[in-house]
């Protein structure tokens, strides 16, 4: 572990960190690991025991802490409130993994026996639908700030904090690249996890009236990491998989795609790359890398390497 005194980070790599688990148990088979990952994602029971087991330990332990302070303060006031979840963030550019890390600290998390009801809330499904953003000339800004309907994020996890014992959210379909009309009902969760590019992410006005983010309801916050040219290569390689599979529905938004051959493929992943996930990853995602708790960082080969946990 590197200590660096001016640095508000601890730095682990793979092997010190992978000692952290501190034996707790896998629980996953490589059958199961194989349904949570993505595309492209080729995870390992291996890495899953190095990377996830530390990383589920020191979650579980945090989530308790947090639900000993409930209890504190309850005491404090003298009365009995609602059960709240636990708030977990987790932030990256496109392609670089957050659904697949979300869904595997979601299994892992919900074999603790003190928070079983895990639940994962995307902020896919908080994009304004396609007429809107027509509408408003942003459908090529997908994924920036202004492509969401930050309010109503803000009012599911209000409500999420408030104790409520149900909350639904609208859910997306990457299929239709819209927003469906069918909801996500989440019933009294002890933890939730909110996956996406723009959870870490501030207003950029300048406003004298104090503001809400979205990361103000979360207890812990994650980042996703890797080089820039990395994320390049994995998104036109993601694209690639895609057009062979799920732009071959008819049904698939991306379906225009699918006859393209590989020359013509790769230059429009590229330029899809260069215009929008890239001026997005530089402009809003990237900035808010140090405003989370952990970072964890991927080389080339989608292998976690290097750790970084806030100090506190």
């Amino acid at each position: 572990m590197q200590n660096n005194t001016f640095s508000p980070y601890m730095m682990f790599n793979k092997q010190e960190w992978s000692e952290l688990s501190n034996n707790v148990p896998m629980t996953l088979s490589q059958e199961q690991l194989e349904s949570l990952t993505g595309v492209q994602d080729h995870i390992t029971l291996q890495e899953t025991a190095d990377i996830y087991l530390p990383l589920s330990r020191l979650l579980n332990l945090y989530a308790t802490a947090y639900q000993q302070l409930h209890t504190v303060t309850d005491t404090f006031i003298g009365q009995q409130t609602k059960k709240v979840p636990f708030i977990i963030g987790v932030a990256g550019s496109v392609a670089v993994g957050k659904s697949t890390t979300a869904r595997i600290i979601k299994e892992l998390l919900s074999q603790w026996k003190s928070h079983p009801n895990v639940d994962i809330l995307t902020t896919d499904g908080f994009l304004y639908p396609n007429a809107i953003l027509e509408e408003r000339g942003i459908l090529n800004r997908k994924g920036f700030p202004q492509s969401y309907d930050i309010k109503k994020l803000l009012k599911v996890l209000g409500d999420l904090k408030s104790g409520k014992d149900i909350v639904t959210a609208p859910l997306y379909s990457h299929l239709t690249y819209d927003v469906l009309e069918e909801e996500q009902v989440i019933e009294d969760p002890d933890i939730v996890i909110v996956e996406g590019v723009n959870v870490l992410q501030t207003p950029k006005q300048k406003k004298k009236t104090p503001q809400t983010f979205v990361s103000d309801f979360f207890d812990f916050s994650i980042y996703i990491d890797a080089e820039e040219d990395t994320l390049e290569s994995w998104y036109i390689n993601r694209f690639m998989k895609l057009r062979d599979t799920a732009f071959q529905d008819e049904r698939s938004y991306f379906h225009k795609y699918s006859t393209l051959n590989d020359e013509e493929a790769h230059q429009v992943a590229k330029d899809i790359w260069e215009r929008i996930n890239l001026k997005n990853l530089y402009e809003n995602i990237e900035p808010t890398k140090t405003r989370a708790d952990l970072i964890l960082h991927k080389d080339y080969d989608h292998l976690f390497d290097e750790i970084y946990l806030r100090k506190i």
